[in-house]
């Protein structure tokens, strides 16, 4: 394995206890009737946000409210997370049951008066 920080070393480490979801959107995205592109989910409460492609980029925004350091993909199929405070992404990392989606969710129509 490449040279990774110790926020993403953690995360590596099949026995560590598996993130819990808070939800299978982005949660201020849904309460705003906003879209996204893609969903992150945060390694450190289960916060799930939309990522920096995304209008809004909550998940960022969540780690500058929370200093939370690392999020995942919540993407089906993909196994990166990324560190920010080291700036590091690291492929290869499996998922515990639970901490990804089942499928793409996608963002709701946006809601137009």
């Amino acid at each position: 394995m490449a040279d990774i920080c110790g926020d993403l070393e953690k995360l590596a480490d099949q026995e560590r206890d598996p993130v819990k979801p808070g939800g299978q959107g982005c949660k201020e995205c849904l309460e705003a009737g906003a879209e996204w592109v893609h969903l992150r989910l945060c390694m450190s409460c289960g916060h799930v946000g939309c990522c920096d492609s995304s209008p809004n980029k909550h998940a960022t925004k969540h780690f500058h409210r929370s200093h939370h350091p690392v999020i995942r993909s919540f993407e089906p199929g993909e196994d990166w997370a990324y560190c920010y405070v080291d700036d590091l992404m690291i492929e290869g990392i499996a998922a515990l049951p639970g901490e990804s989606a089942a499928h793409h969710y996608s963002a709701p129509p946006a809601q137009h008066p």
